[in-house]
């Protein structure tokens, strides 16, 4: 990945939930401005359950990042849609467990997660991904 980014420059963050996974890189790709942090770290050093999620999150919004794009490898429950099947998700089912959980430690006791992706960011990778698949 950082191969594709020419002239990069990396940011430390400090954040109140301690340090990100990594230095972000921030670089410009097809004239746009963007930032990538390995989110299990360079070395892969962090398992889910001890991604930093809280310390990414709030160091790339200190950056200036408005929208996140975060690809995964994950397992689904249709056995019809097999490895290597593109899946634009709506809903997720999340069964990490022993982090965190929310930003909201106090005062928050429910708190909205029946939309989780955003409609604006899964609109643009709908209309590429169709585009692609036609191309």
């Amino acid at each position: 990945m950082y191969s594709l980014l020419e002239g990069a420059t990396e940011h430390a963050i400090h954040t109140p939930y301690g340090p990100p996974s990594d230095p972000i890189t921030v670089a410009e790709v097809g004239g746009r401005r963007v930032a990538f942090l390995p989110r299990h770290g360079r070395d892969h050093r962090f398992p889910p359950h001890q991604i930093p999620y809280r310390a990414n999150l709030w160091a790339l919004r200190e950056l200036g990042v408005r929208q996140v794009l975060a690809p995964c490898a994950v397992g689904g429950l249709r056995p019809e849609l097999g490895p290597g099947t593109f899946v634009l998700p709506d809903q997720l089912v999340d069964r990490t467990s022993g982090r965190a959980q929310t930003f909201y430690d106090t005062g928050a006791v429910h708190v909205n997660f029946a939309d989780p992706y955003c409609p604006t960011g899964r609109a643009v990778v709908r209309k590429v991904a169709t585009k692609k698949a036609w191309t």
